[in-house]
């Protein structure tokens, strides 16, 4: 559902934040796209998502290549950002029914999917309030609801957990667990290792703007030994966190 080819991105004509990066992303699938701050996460994701140009290379969603029908490919997306940017001077109400708008859909079937989503993310008493008075998780959950309203085969999502409370966090694994089993996709980013270990088929870890490995996490640990995805992950984007001296930490020094 998800093809990438040759994808780069630079930036200031020099600054090459992806780097020739290929992948596929089968339907019924989980993939989790891991990489240290400044890797290139963001960067792949907006480019899925539609929001960067690439500067190289191709994206296909759902066989729609997304640079020729970027409408007809956006169709297809439910999309979560990193950071929830949304209209704080409305009621979460008038902005469901805004997006739902945006992708057509019909009264009576946003109104059921809206209170499913709401109901799951512990937000019907909130969705007549004025965004501005959201906390950041209330607005990360909204924007999930916003981003599945249209019902999409393809989810890209960027930190999804990130500000969640841990029974949110819990209800969009179980939600992303039950898409992929319907035969649908979902491509996340994620900093936890815990998370990407559960429920990811597949994994994929950029550092550098170039993919490092792609892979079950069996197969990664085959490959590099029995250990942790934390220590795996360190050990493959070359991280320096191990070598760290904290001694000087000891109060009873």
């Amino acid at each position: 559902m998800i093809e990438l080819s040759e994808l780069t991105k630079v930036y200031n004509g020099t600054v090459k934040a992806v780097d020739n990066i290929s992948l596929t992303v089968k339907p019924g699938e989980i993939f989790g796209f891991l990489g240290p701050n400044g890797a290139g996460k963001s960067t792949s994701i907006k480019m899925l998502a539609g929001i960067l140009k690439p500067t190289s290379g191709s994206i296909k969603i759902c066989g729609i290549d997304r640079l020729k029908d970027p409408i007809k490919a956006k169709m297809n997306i439910g999309y979560v950002p990193d950071e929830p940017l949304l209209m704080e001077k409305i009621t979460g109400a008038e902005y469901i029914n805004f997006i739902a708008d945006v992708f057509d859909v019909p009264p009576k079937i946003r109104t059921e999917r809206a209170q499913k989503l709401l109901e799951y993310f512990k937000l019907i008493n909130a969705v007549k309030d004025p965004i501005s008075t959201y906390s950041h998780g209330m607005r990360q959950k909204l924007s999930l609801v916003c981003a599945l309203i249209h019902n999409p085969p393809v989810w890209i999502l960027d930190e999804p957990i990130v500000g969640l409370d841990p029974e949110s966090a819990f209800i969009l694994k179980k939600m992303m667990v039950s898409h992929a089993k319907s035969g649908n996709t979902v491509f996340f980013s994620t900093h936890i290792m815990e998370v990407a270990e559960k429920i990811c088929d597949r994994i994929a870890i950029i550092s550098k703007g170039k993919i490092l490995f792609i892979g079950t996490v069996q197969e990664i640990r085959k490959a590099k030994g029995e250990q942790s995805l934390e220590k795996i992950f360190l050990e493959v984007t070359d991280s320096e966190s191990e070598k760290i001296d904290f001694s000087y930490l000891d109060t009873n020094q």
